[in-house]
């Protein structure tokens, strides 16, 4: 898409789908932020998402609700109208036509699994790691540049061309210092959104207004201040997998903290390309309450 025109109505389109998914939207709240009719604004986005704005919304919302299910204690019914359900029954419906399993077999499956995961790393005589450790941390508001990387978080080749996307587009308009800060949005669990539609943030702290208006698919946003626990994760990416498991699989017994309802942050402290994998250094950033 080369019209600078429909890229800037996309990407407001996709601003507001992110913020109020949860809410009853319209033909007409699409046709009055995207500024087109439904219809040509629906195969638009389905040429850039390769699914409908209808199919998108009702995919999040259940992808959200697996959320809930996996890391509350909110009962069901209390998910299916956090979602924007009323009805029960049909939630219940829409939730087995994408899961292919009820939301209380989800849950029963999701707390056996962490059990199993929790009992494998207690007696791996291999990876035996230390106690978990962490601070609790409050961010002020920050406003990133930013792009979207969509696919499966282990395809590390895919995630660095973006990364090197945002550094040339960074370094074109001198963003870039000896002070920058780079993080990474996590949007999405790997583990219930289908690999191909994994979002993920690639992103530059802008400490001063930008002097440009922002092009392509290219976006700036606010961060909102947020409550973090803070670890740290030392090693390659691709092992920072790893590091979020021995996370969650603790968080009930050493955390102790209820999760938010926002995205992950990472921030990258030493540069990959003068460091060895095995001393990168990267502070993982989970909201809660």
């Amino acid at each position: 898409m080369g019209n600078p025109t429909q890229l800037d109505r996309y990407k407001s389109l996709l601003d507001f789908l992110d913020q109020k998914f949860k809410e009853d939207v319209s033909i007409k709240d699409i046709e009055e932020v995207s500024y087109y009719s439904y219809r040509n604004i629906n195969r638009i986005f389905l040429a850039l998402h390769h699914e409908t704005i209808g199919k998108y919304i009702k995919r999040i919302k259940l992808e959200k609700a697996a959320q809930y299910l996996k890391y509350s204690d909110n009962t069901i019914s209390d998910i299916a109208f956090e979602i924007g359900y009323s009805d029960i029954a049909a939630f219940s419906k829409a939730f087995k036509n994408q899961f292919n399993c009820s939301p209380s077999q989800f849950r029963e499956t999701e707390e056996a699994k962490l059990q199993l995961l929790k009992k494998a790393i207690a007696t791996d005589p291999i990876d035996k790691k230390p106690t978990l450790t962490f601070e609790i941390e409050e961010l002020p508001s920050l406003e990133i540049l930013y792009i979207t990387y969509q696919g499966s978080f282990e395809d590390i080749n895919a995630i660095k061309q973006v990364w090197n996307q945002l550094m040339k587009y960074a370094f074109k308009h001198k963003l870039i210092d000896s002070d920058s800060i780079f993080l990474a949005e996590i949007l999405d669990d790997n583990e219930i959104t289908d690999s191909l539609n994994c979002r993920y943030n690639a992103g530059i702290v802008i400490e001063t207004p930008l002097k440009f208006e922002v092009g392509g698919l290219f976006r700036t946003k606010t961060i909102s201040p947020q409550k973090y626990v803070k670890f740290l994760h030392k090693g390659s990416h691709e092992d920072s997998l790893i590091t979020y498991d021995y996370i969650y699989s603790h968080w009930m017994s050493d955390v102790k903290q209820e999760l938010a309802d926002k995205p992950t942050l990472e921030f990258f402290l030493n540069d990959e390309e003068n460091t060895p994998p095995n001393e990168l250094l990267t502070e993982i950033y989970i909201p809660v309450i």
